[in-house]
């Protein structure tokens, strides 16, 4: 069966009705194995940013560091974040029902170091406001993306943790991000933020 024609909108690229998407491969079609140290080499190029994603529960706060948060849907607005599968910090959260993703700031690497370490006492590190019945919220912060889980998906050895955004919210002031690149923490100097020609993107706009 063929697939269906694509649609063109005038916000974007063209939009497909519907995806297919194809059965895995044969085992005697697989490629050979690609190389673990090989594989985090070449994707520690791609740099993202550094968050901490937190959770209430009724032991307490929980918080995980992750390079790996992003958007997937505006309508549902939709985001997802992946931790290590066997992560009792990601169980906790997919437990709990709701989480923060606390996007941060060039300056707080120590935070970055406090959640991704096996400290028993994460939140000593950073100054966080919390509220009853709501996951901690770290001041200083870039950005504040409240969410409602929707799923905790296996996908390899990683656990995809999707959630439904019910709130969200920028710093007063604007700062820069905290990045991750070819395994380092980076800030982003100034004379590296510039604007690059190109053509508007009205489909992403913001």
């Amino acid at each position: 069966m063929g697939r269906k024609p694509a649609r063109t909108s005038r916000h974007g690229p063209p939009q497909e009705t519907a995806v297919s998407v194809p059965p895995l491969a044969s085992p005697d079609r697989l490629l050979p194995p690609v190389e673990a140290a090989h594989f985090r080499h070449v994707l520690g190029h791609v740099p993202t940013a550094v968050s901490v994603v937190t959770a209430m529960t009724p032991e307490g706060p929980v918080g995980v560091t992750v390079g790996s948060f992003t958007s997937v849907s505006l309508d549902p607005p939709l985001v997802v974040f992946y931790s290590g599968l066997h992560s009792a910090t990601a169980a906790a959260i997919v437990a709990s029902g709701e989480y923060c993703v606390n996007v941060l700031a060039e300056d707080q690497q120590d935070v970055c170091s406090a959640f991704a370490g096996r400290s028993t006492d994460r939140f000593a590190s950073g100054s966080w406001e919390s509220q009853p019945g709501r996951p901690p919220r770290l001041h200083g912060a870039l950005a504040w993306i409240e969410c409602s889980v929707e799923a905790g998906t296996p996908a390899g050895d990683h656990v995809a943790v999707l959630g439904r955004v019910h709130s969200l919210a920028l710093a007063d002031r604007p700062g820069r991000p905290l990045v991750f690149y070819r395994g380092r923490l980076l800030r982003l100097g100034p004379a590296r933020l510039r604007d690059v020609p190109t053509h508007r993107f009205d489909w992403w706009s913001g």
